[in-house]
């Protein structure tokens, strides 16, 4: 594979991902702080809960969804330390459809924590697998069997390039 069949896009952050990562960041950090000036009684269990919280932050943040790139025979979605690959082939449709993730239920996944990930179903959409980090740029693809959502930067570029090369 050369350099000229890959396409990345980057995955930007959208206002409701900044605004969750951060209040979930200046919690952990405030719950950490809170030992410190609470009586001595009751900082060992102050220090469990901010320890967890830390724990929690980190674990979330080894899912962020950094960009995507559209190899030839895939959808290879870049996160912290590893990529998913989701294979192109069959891939029916590609859609750019902003919002398309509203009114959905999470069945696992992380709805804002650095980025919002995992195993969701709506009315629209059904179940699908979302790896999200804006709610406004989504782009839906759909195979016979599964749904996929992304947020890629520049989406209506990103769906052209994808639908131009569906296997």
């Amino acid at each position: 594979m050369t350099l000229m069949d890959r396409k990345t896009y980057p995955a930007p952050w959208g206002i409701s991902l900044r605004v969750v990562s951060s209040l979930c960041v200046a919690a952990a950090l405030l719950v950490n702080l809170l030992p410190f000036f609470a009586p001595a009684a009751g900082r060992a269990a102050l220090a469990l809960v901010g320890w967890g919280m830390l724990a929690l932050l980190l674990g979330a943040m080894l899912f962020v969804v950094r960009g995507y790139t559209i190899e030839p025979d895939a959808l290879a979605i870049r996160r912290l330390l590893w990529t998913t690959r989701v294979p192109r082939a069959g891939l029916q449709s590609v859609i750019f459809t902003p919002g398309a993730m509203r009114r959905s239920l999470r069945w696992c996944g992380n709805g804002g924590m650095f980025s919002i990930t995992g195993w969701y179903r709506s009315r629209a959409l059904g179940n699908y697998r979302a790896f999200v980090t804006d709610l406004n740029q989504t782009v839906v693809l759909r195979w016979a069997t599964r749904t996929v959502v992304v947020s890629p930067e520049n989406p209506e570029a990103f769906a052209a390039e994808l639908s131009n090369r569906k296997s």
